[in-house]
């Protein structure tokens, strides 16, 4: 029987790079000739070779098998195949039974691989026939596309490549980059604890680029064909075959150059993209097609669209040509791998399809009707069609539903008495997406014209209030209070509206007035049976609990508002601001892990549904989270992502208590002193804003930066107005902005001779520890507050012990600093332990600042030390860890994208790092931050 179509490939297909000579793939090549050199003498091993489609795998395995066999080394030489995986073990024993020097008993071989039950006996017979041929010489066994190998195949490579070690047999194997099926991951798990060496091809530099283009055209190349050659990004497989499809047509050599005198070529196929396209199945080949039609990215709604059929028709059509690495995602859109593979695909249909496709995608999306596109204004039957479209998008598709939203307005005539309310249905999707200026000026423009009756006063300024959320808060207030103060509303409009002031007045801090009118508003809400503003007002009495340090009470009616968020089908990830105060709650009561999860949750879904305002306000949320686990360097990240964008209505409110608040502490304890001062700044202004929740955090602000800067006295003068008999209004914690923050105020009270703040600081922290007995992480900051009150060691060994199962990083190692302090002054030795782990606890978080004075602290206790701190790599000094791993993964050549999924992290926060890192580095391509890796990592 025929074992498998699969070929053995020595030499890769395509003419020209088979003539090509392997240029760039020098440090890969050495390291193959290392492991062939320690099999020469009688080590065997495993080499895994991973790298996107296109870049080189299989000529690599090419090079290495020739070198092998240069060296009297056997060779043995398998390839899976997509359309193969049915023939049980094909590729292994195509390796070992074709060839020039087969091993024996291929017949019984096969027999064992297809009779069933006999996977043990196979794995004996093949193993000592391995062992056998190795005692006559090494041997090389070469494997290539592990991602379509079949599961027999998977288990026997294993299997035998971790039983075999101790003989002279390499096993190569090359597998594609990115996303694999769970039996392969598996297996490349169990090489990796096996000790497999991994090598990873990333794109090619720019001089193995030209010297490739030379060796294709036969002459160095001009600027233009340089340029020409760099749209194919390093990729080796797609740079020959673009060069190679223009040599005789387009290509001219003057005085020994390159250069293409009629200007850049138009597109046209590639081999290596019609191979792929003849793999895919019919659907899977048409929803390419059609998405090269479209260009740039597309979403599956419109391919749905354009091609007659469902969404959900189309799953198993994209995940078809996601595996055949001719798309990608991008967020909730999908892209193709490379431009040049679109282009390549678009070049193979015919103009007419190419162009009629194209203006139906450019044109306004399907709404239903053939005669939607020509609807003229005045045309109420097809607006009111319209607003029912957007009304059932909104929950999974803003964009959609905006758009044929402003559709319906411009519809509707300038006086109709529907209009308004139109506007009032818009506002929210307009915001959703991203456009709150035009959201408010919409609204604006809507109440301005006047004319308007109470009940659709009332809800445009309900959907103005809702808009104002994240960017001002006083104006949240302000709307919402004019509309629940309109004579004539119906109870309806007038409990959202009070539950909208409510949760508008919480957020400003107004805590006193939310309570009252978070009564007004369940006594409306209960009447008319509205659990939508149930659930809004479960919130508002969850912080008035936090606000009176009840926080048992806070977390049972945060619960209580997501149940019937839940119940009413309305997810708390996109329920906002409302779903952010869960996540706030559990992150300031020591809760730090459900907080990290939530958080992520919420970035998740509302990326995928495209809701950019909800994506920036869980990033914010998740700003604080990050810096509270002492990962700086990420908290960082989200928050340059999440940055307000300059045509944002309002100062930016939520900025200001997040991410503006976050960037002050991690320049802080970074000891970055010109950022610390530019957000000193925002914090000035925040100082004169008019919700005093805004006040407060820019008070606590300046007043660590007059700490940072050796000013305790004018710290303290800072806080003097929050912390005078605080009022009913103010925040709960009395100058603070975080439970972990008491130490650093007593800290600061005690530096400025302020013994009575410092006192005031320790006993709040204390009965708030005592109201809520189950919540460890209290009790640990109200000890190392009084244990710093009072000069007293037991209270702050208390404090570290409390912290040791809290994820709160940077307030565990601030305790054991103070303890090792306070041990220092009479028992040295005792205090280095305590300073050495707090050590590596602020250099694992990447604290600079903090870092070098516990290490002046050591030093001072007798301990002499290089300083490399563990978050340090030798190689990076510039580098955070976080973008060291991201450096590193994109010099492999993953994308932004791939990176992300590897590292549980967002692409917006992978692109920060990758930015920050190209900054630091002084490189500005891939190709050159690769080079650079290779260079500082492997010594190339």
């Amino acid at each position: 029987m025929s074992v498998n179509r699969v070929t053995t490939r020595t030499v890769p297909e395509g003419l020209d790079r088979a003539r090509t000579p392997l240029r760039g793939r020098d440090a890969e090549l050495a390291s193959i000739e290392e492991r062939l050199d320690a099999l020469g003498r009688g080590e065997g091993g495993i080499v895994r070779l991973e790298g996107p489609a296109g870049i080189g795998r299989s000529r690599m395995l090419a090079e290495a098998a020739a070198a092998a066999r240069g060296r009297g080394t056997r060779v043995y030489e398998g390839a899976a195949d997509p359309d193969g995986q049915f023939v049980p073990l094909g590729p292994l024993l195509e390796a070992v039974l074709s060839g020039e020097e087969p091993l024996p008993g291929a017949q019984r071989l096969r027999d064992l691989a297809t009779a069933p039950g006999q996977r043990f006996w196979l794995l004996q017979e093949l193993g000592d026939r391995l062992r056998e041929a190795a005692r006559n010489g090494p041997l090389l066994v070469v494997l290539d596309d592990l991602q379509w190998c079949d599961d027999l195949t998977l288990l026997t490579f294993h299997t035998l490549a971790a039983g075999l070690s101790s003989h002279p047999i390499l096993w190569l194997a090359a597998v594609r980059a990115g996303s694999v099926p769970s039996a392969v991951r598996t297996t490349l798990d169990r090489i990796r604890r096996a000790g497999a060496h991994e090598l990873a091809l990333g794109p090619l530099g720019d001089r193995a680029v030209a010297r490739i283009t030379e060796d294709v055209l036969g002459a160095p190349p001009g600027p233009d064909v340089l340029r020409l050659a760099h749209r194919a990004e390093g990729v080796p497989q797609l740079l020959v075959e673009l060069l190679g499809s223009l040599r005789e047509e387009v290509v001219t050599i003057d005085d020994g150059t390159a250069g293409l005198p009629a200007g850049p070529p138009a597109p046209r196929e590639l081999p290596s993209v019609a191979r792929r396209l003849d793999q895919l199945s019919d659907e899977a080949r048409e929803l390419v097609r059609t998405a090269a039609a479209v260009g740039g990215t597309v979403t599956v709604a419109l391919l749905a669209e354009l091609l007659g059929r469902s969404s959900a028709a189309l799953i198993t059509a994209v995940r078809e040509a996601l595996d055949a690495d001719l798309l990608a995602e991008s967020g909730d859109h999908l892209a193709f791998r490379h431009d040049l593979i679109r282009e390549a695909v678009e070049a193979g249909l015919p103009l007419p399809v190419r162009q009629a496709l194209g203006r139906q995608a450019a044109g306004p999306p399907p709404v239903g009707t053939a005669e939607a596109g020509t609807a003229a204004p005045g045309d109420t039957a097809e607006a009111d069609r319209l607003r029912a479209e957007a009304a059932e998008l909104a929950a999974t598709a803003p964009g959609p539903a905006a758009e044929r939203s402003l559709k319906a307005l411009e519809l509707t005539a300038p006086h109709a008495p529907e209009r308004p309310r139109i506007v009032a249905e818009t506002i929210p999707l307009l915001w959703q997406t991203g456009r709150a200026a035009q959201a408010r000026e919409l609204g604006a423009a809507a109440l301005a014209a006047g004319g308007l009756g109470p009940e659709d006063e009332a809800f445009l300024r309900l959907a103005l209030a809702r808009l104002a959320v994240q960017f001002d808060f006083s104006e949240a207030v302000r709307q919402a209070r004019a509309g629940a103060e309109l004579p004539g509303t119906f109870l309806a409009a007038r409990g959202r509206l009070l539950a909208m002031l409510a949760v508008g007045l919480s957020m400003s801090g107004e805590h006193a007035e939310a309570e009252q009118v978070a009564a007004q508003a369940w006594e409306t809400a209960a009447r008319v049976g509205d659990r939508t503003a149930e659930a809004t007002l479960a919130t508002v009495r969850s912080a008035v609990g936090f606000h009176r340090m009840d926080l048992a009470e806070a977390f049972r009616q945060a619960e209580r508002s997501a149940a019937l968020a839940d119940a009413l089908g309305v997810s708390t990830s996109l329920w906002l601001p409302e779903g952010l105060w869960h996540a706030l709650l559990a992150n300031t009561t020591g809760r730090t892990a459900e907080a990290l999860a939530l958080a992520d949750e919420g970035i998740r879904i509302a990326k995928e549904q495209g809701r950019t305002a909800a994506t920036r306000m869980w990033l914010m949320t998740r700003t604080r989270v990050l810096l509270e686990t002492g990962r700086l360097s990420d908290a960082r990240a989200d928050a340059e992502a999440a940055s307000p964008a300059a045509g944002d209505p309002g100062p930016g409110n939520l900025a200001d208590v997040t991410l503006r608040y976050v960037m002050l502490r991690v320049a802080l304890h970074t000891g970055d002193r010109r950022t610390a001062e530019a957000y000193a700044a925002e914090a000035r202004r925040m100082r004169s804003d008019g919700a005093p929740v805004v006040r407060h955090f820019g008070t606590w602000m300046l007043a660590l930066m007059a700490d940072f800067e050796g000013r305790p006295d004018r710290a303290m003068a800072e806080l003097d107005a929050v912390m005078t008999s605080p009022a009913a209004d103010r925040p709960a914690y009395a100058g603070l902005i975080d439970p972990a923050d008491a130490p650093a105020l007593v800290r600061m009270a005690l530096r400025a001779g302020r013994h009575d703040r410092a006192a005031q600081a320790v006993a709040l922290a204390e009965r708030r520890a005592v109201l809520n007995p189950g919540l460890p992480f209290l009790a640990a900051t109200a000890a190392h507050a009084r244990g710093l009150l009072d000069n007293d060691l037991g209270p702050l060994v208390r404090a570290v012990r409390l912290y040791e199962d809290c994820p709160r990083v940077l307030a565990r190692a601030s305790a054991l600093e103070d303890a090792g302090r306070k041990l220092a002054a009479t028992r040295k030795p005792e205090a280095v332990p305590y300073f050495e782990k707090a050590l590596a606890l602020y250099a694992r978080a990447g604290a600079e600042r903090d870092v070098a004075r516990v290490r002046r602290r050591l030093r001072a206790a007798g301990v002499r030390r290089r300083p490399s701190p563990a978050r340090l790599d030798g190689a990076w000094p510039e580098l955070t860890p976080a973008e060291t791993r991201v450096a590193r993964l994109v010099a492999r050549g993953l994308t932004n994208r791939q990176a992300a999924e590897h590292l549980s992290l967002s692409p917006h926060t992978v692109g920060t790092h990758l930015r920050r890192a190209f900054t630091k580095l002084d490189v500005s391509s891939r190709a050159e931050l690769t080079r650079l890796v290779r260079h500082r990592d492997d010594g190339e």
